[in-house]
């Protein structure tokens, strides 16, 4: 089980060091893009249930 594990890391550092820093920061700006747009998708129905509990009277607030 610890020469699969061993093998596993080595695997993983190999194919992470190849790729990863090749790309340099596009992984880091993928994801910043990414999480930009949920976040305004996340305000946008933050928004609507906003609203939504304004005009329900009978909701707790």
């Amino acid at each position: 089980m610890t020469e699969f594990l061993y093998w596993l890391g080595h695997f993983l550092d190999d194919v992470f060091a190849n790729t990863l820093v090749r790309l340099g920061n596009i992984p880091n700006y993928f994801f910043i893009i990414i999480g930009f747009g949920l976040l305004f998708w996340w305000l946008g129905l933050q928004k609507k249930y906003n609203e939504k509990a304004e005009s329900d009277s009978k909701q707790l607030k």
